[in-house]
């Protein structure tokens, strides 16, 4: 028997400030609630503007403890609108120890669960090494009411190994709240290469693992506020796949949008019983997947 479960994906401009980026969030939950979603993926560290663009020891004052204001706000959205919602905040664990957390609320439980970013960037435009701490909770799969979650964020989408370590741990659906733009000044060719990777090299996690998938990505240009740099232009785009890499909904590179996406839970077992991957593989064979490089 099949399996629908409803899920949106929330994309966002900054709007300028903490309390307006929240209350732009309190209207979309509503909405998509109302819409009939069950399970609500957010942008990555939704609450402000993407603040790595420089390094300014100031930006740490962004960040907050779990729990903490933000979580009780969308903790009891959650609640009262009986959604599971994965939320992406910049925690701060003690002084000078700050994550990059994904957090998830499932309807009348609370915070169920948290991931630490564990790939951190450190590229011009996104100095994350700057402001986050690697994570130190592994790739462990969230339970909640609507399934077992493995929840990733942004660069943590570019390596194979994350997503089958979700996989291998149960996950039913891989989720990657997200914060990826263009640099204005690279042609446009260069975009577009640059986007259709980050859509194909997650397509292909779905396909080897043959798990649905959930991608949330930021829009709008959002300027250096050092002015040394060009700014980003996030390119949204933010995307469901199936367990065999179908697309099913993206949304647009230019503007804000509430994806609501119907996703057969079901069907992961019939895909894994005629493309079983998981069976074949040569764990034997796989030593050198703990080394750096090959020499």
């Amino acid at each position: 028997m099949s399996r629908t479960l409803t899920t949106a994906l929330m994309q966002e401009i900054d709007h300028g400030s903490r309390d307006a980026n929240l209350c732009a969030i309190e209207e979309g939950l509503r909405e998509v609630a109302a819409g009939g979603a069950q399970l609500v993926l957010l942008q990555e560290l939704h609450n402000g503007p993407y603040f790595c663009q420089s390094e300014d020891t100031q930006a740490f004052d962004l960040a907050e403890s779990i729990p903490g204001p933000s979580t009780e706000r969308i903790g009891a959205l959650a609640a009262e609108l009986g959604l599971v919602v994965v939320a992406s905040l910049f925690e701060r664990r003690a002084a000078g120890l700050y994550h990059n957390t994904a957090v998830v609320f499932d309807r009348n439980a609370g915070i169920v669960g948290r991931y630490r970013k564990m790939h951190i960037p450190d590229d011009p435009g996104f100095y994350e090494k700057f402001y986050f701490t690697p994570g130190d909770l592994g790739f462990a799969p969230i339970d909640t009411s609507v399934g077992r979650l493995g929840v990733m964020v942004c660069w943590d989408q570019w390596y194979p190994e994350a997503a089958r370590l979700m996989a291998l741990a149960g996950a039913e659906l891989l989720l990657y709240p997200t914060a990826i733009g263009w640099d204005p000044a690279d042609p446009d060719e260069e975009k577009t290469r640059q986007r259709e990777a980050w859509i194909t090299v997650q397509r292909g996690h779905a396909v080897a693992n043959g798990l649905p998938l959930l991608a949330c990505n930021r829009t709008g240009f959002e300027a250096d506020p050092s002015g040394h740099g060009h700014g980003i232009q996030f390119w949204g785009s933010s995307f469901a796949a199936g367990p065999q890499g179908e697309i099913l909904a993206l949304a647009s590179d230019r503007q804000g949008e509430r994806l609501l996406v119907d996703i057969d839970m079901t069907r992961s077992e019939s895909v894994r019983r005629i493309w079983p991957f998981l069976r074949d593989r040569r764990i034997d064979a796989y030593e050198d997947l703990c080394k750096r490089f090959r020499d």
